[in-house]
């Protein structure tokens, strides 16, 4: 190092002054924002045994796509269907949404649009943006990279928890569509699009991931005791989501045939020539949400939820998934 030269946080490679405004058009938008911890009123919410249920997820190296097409707008969307969606599984609303932005060099704007995202998503479902953290590491990071992660909470009470005990053999299982690709596998699709493929390609691949949150709540609340098991289509698609519902003897068989399969999904498996049981693990192969219902009230569930459709049968098992 230089005898006498003057440091500065700044010159080390952190604008707090780029900081300071993007905070300030976050206050704008949102005036509880920018205290050291953001409150929430719980009082009116509770019920004679309330539950707090809690999720931390991400969005994972679709942000690589996001970036290498500076597309920022929608990514944010993506974060909180993560989390909110999982939240909804177990029967619980969401009350609240916090982030973590993470990048090398603070680009007011870029953030600025990821975080308009994020409250579009916290708009979808029914919760509030409640405060968050942006962190810039100099080094950490490439020049226009950014990270993002975020956690939600939410509540029930124990008396309508959604539990797999009531899950019997010959329950429906109702499958509702994914918005695309959603989250997961992008570190394979990314291999597979590059250069004007990945243009082409690059709006249907950033295609935000369907929040569930309005319509599952729905049909939980309108059909009580009914909905014995959800399962949020993730990483390691139907055959690692489905049996976190099932219990240990019982299997889900689905019906290949009995839902759609969007384009991109088939333009994946030709590219790569990924066989049939390695895109079932990675993707959602079209479907972000799997619920099983009663046979009693299925007929009537799957109509409030249309677009909807009727992917399987619970039948005697191991707890695993079979496809026929």
């Amino acid at each position: 190092m230089k005898r006498g030269r003057r440091w500065t946080y700044r010159r080390a490679g952190v604008d707090i002054a780029a900081g300071d405004e993007l905070v300030e058009r976050l206050r704008k938008k949102f005036p509880h924002i920018g205290d050291f911890a953001g409150l929430f009123p719980l009082k009116t919410r509770l019920g004679r045994n309330p539950l707090l249920v809690g999720c931390a997820d991400g969005v994972g190296t679709k942000l690589n796509i996001a970036q290498a097409l500076k597309v920022h707008d929608t990514v944010g969307i993506d974060l909180v269907a993560m989390n909110v969606n999982d939240l909804i599984c177990s029967g619980a609303r969401p009350l609240f949404f916090l982030d973590y932005f993470a990048a090398g060099r603070l680009d007011v704007d870029v953030a600025d649009r990821v975080l308009g995202g994020i409250a579009v998503g916290c708009r979808q479902a029914g919760c509030v943006l409640l405060g968050g953290e942006t962190a810039e590491m100099p080094g950490m990071y490439r020049p226009g990279e950014y990270d993002l992660a975020g956690f939600a909470v939410g509540i029930l009470d124990a008396s309508e928890r959604v539990r797999n005990d009531r899950i019997r053999a010959g329950d429906v299982l109702l499958g509702l569509p994914s918005s695309g690709v959603h989250s997961n596998g992008f570190s394979l699709v990314r291999r597979l699009f590059r250069g004007a493929d990945l243009k082409k390609w690059g709006k249907t691949l950033l295609t935000p991931t369907r929040i569930y949150v309005d319509d599952i709540g729905r049909v939980l609340k309108k059909y009580p005791g009914q909905i014995n098991g959800i399962a949020h289509i993730t990483g390691g698609g139907l055959p690692e989501n489905v049996p976190r519902f099932l219990p240990k003897k019982c299997d889900a068989v689905l019906f290949r045939a009995s839902w759609p399969l969007p384009e991109v999904f088939s333009e994946i498996q030709r590219r790569g020539r990924v066989e049939d049981p390695d895109m079932f693990r990675t993707f959602n192969m079209g479907l972000g949400m799997v619920l099983a219902v009663s046979p009693a009230a299925a007929v009537r569930v799957r109509k409030d939820l249309a677009p909807c459709f009727e992917v399987g049968r619970v039948s005697p098992g191991t707890g695993l998934v079979r496809f026929a």
